[in-house]
This record gives C-alpha cells, structure tokens and sequence, in this order.
C-alpha cells in the first residue's frame, strides 16, 4: 500500500502559531521520535481507512455501509490531521509514513477474514491493538503532538458497531460465539506479534514509551534527556505487551467472548 502523493500543507491558525511558542515544541532526538511514532499513527489510519472501507462494500445492510464508510472517512481526516503535524515538526510527511508501509501486511495477511462476523472482529479487536499501542506510546511526545494523536485515535473506529451486532449475535448463536472467540485469540496473537516487531526495529517507539512509562513526556519538567542509544529497562516490554493484553480481555469481556 503506498502514502498519498500529495499531502495538503498543514493550516495553522495564528492562536495555534501563539500556542505552539507557548508550549516548547521538541527537538533533535525528541523532534525526531515524535516524527516516526507520528509516522506509525498516519500509516495506521491509513490502512484502517483501507479496511474499512473494503468492509463497507461488503456490509449486508445499508446502515452498515453507510456507518463503516462515515468511519472510514474520519480515519482519512486523522490520518492528514497527523501528516499535518509532521510537517509542522520540520519533517517529510510523505517519508514518515512510508516507514511504516508495510507494518500491517503481515497481520493482513494472516488474518483473511472467512465471515462478516471476523471482519467485525478484526475491526474491534485486531486494529484496536494498534491504537492501544500508539495510545502508549503518544505518552511520551511533546504536549500538542499526544493531544493530536489521542484525538485522531479516538475518531474513527467502529467500535460501537462491531460491539453491538457482535454481542447480539453471538448471544443467539453459541456455535458463532466460540469460533469468535478464537478468531479474537488469533487476532490477538498476530497483533502482539506485530507490536513486537516495532519493539525491535524502531528504538524510538520504545524510547517513548519509556518516557511514558517513567511518568514525563518530552517536555516534563525535570525530565531525563533522551539520548539516540537510550533503551527502556528490562521488563518494560513485557510490561507493555501485559497492558495490551488485559485491554484486548476487556474488549472481549465487553462482548462477552472468552479472550
């Protein structure tokens, strides 16, 4: 899948100009981690949008289609919102994004949906990791950049849709309802699989989340500096898989499937 060719220049008002010298915007390393974690977010909406509204088409009622495509839209409006920002930090939006490409291609791959209940599923379950794991992660950036990207991460999902046809039709259909569950298992699996590679692969990601995990962000008062090679500590990895685990059970609790 490829990033747009061309990018709207960010609009920044003259409040937003004032705010920005008024809250220290990062920079060197900082500058540089915000940028590919804001990079990962905008691939992310990216190719929630393309799923979402190849799940559209696929939809047996028109309230579906219509509700996927208006979700589907709003990940289009976060995912330029994000590429903004980028821009705004001095960095190639187009360039950013392309990082993280192919992030998702194996998960896609791995888990074809066989029904419009997994489709369902993956949308609630499976992409929802990936917002977790930004949602982390965007403790550690700089004040304006979080807020953006806990805004963006919140638009957009079809989590009150998915939730609710599935839990109804799950409760008639008890068959349905333990295949669901596996196929959360799998979904869970393969996104923990994914969230670890960019563990691995991207030293910025896991320098923000140990910000995050160590209570200050880039601009906290007091904070430690950041440094190219600094690496979180033992176990804070773990930690993070942990969290992202107990938030999938609570999804599948809300919809009454064993996680």
């Amino acid at each position: 899948m490829t990033a747009d060719a061309a990018v709207p220049a960010p609009q920044t008002s003259a409040a937003q100009q004032a705010a920005d010298a008024g809250t220290g915007a990062p920079d060197g390393t900082e500058a540089a981690d915000a940028v590919e974690l804001l990079g990962l977010v905008a691939q992310v909406a990216h190719t929630e949008f393309v799923r979402l509204a190849a799940d559209s088409q696929a939809a047996p009622s028109i309230e579906q289609r219509l509700a996927l495509s208006r979700c589907a839209a709003e990940c289009v409006q976060g995912r330029d919102r994000v590429l903004g920002r980028i821009a705004e930090l001095g960095a190639d939006p187009v360039a950013a994004m392309a990082r993280h490409e192919h992030v998702l291609d194996d998960f896609d791959a791995r888990t074809a949906p066989g029904s419009w209940w997994e489709r369902l599923l993956t949308a609630y379950v499976g992409y929802g990791v990936a917002d977790d794991f930004c949602r982390l992660a965007a403790e550690g950036l700089d004040e304006r950049s979080r807020t953006l990207v806990l805004e963006v991460l919140g638009a957009g999902s079809p989590a009150e849709l998915a939730a609710a046809e599935l839990d109804a039709a799950s409760a008639q259909d008890t068959v349905l309802a333990a295949r669901l569950a596996l196929w959360g298992r799998r979904l869970v699996g393969e996104s923990l699989s994914v969230v670890q590679r960019l563990l691995a692969q991207r030293p910025a990601l896991e320098r923000l989340l140990h910000a995050a995990r160590s209570g200050h962000g880039t601009e906290s008062a007091g904070a430690e500096p950041t440094t190219t090679n600094a690496r979180p500590r033992a176990g804070e990895s773990a930690a993070v898989l942990g969290e992202l685990t107990a938030e999938h059970t609570r999804r599948m609790n809300r919809l009454r499937l064993t996680a």
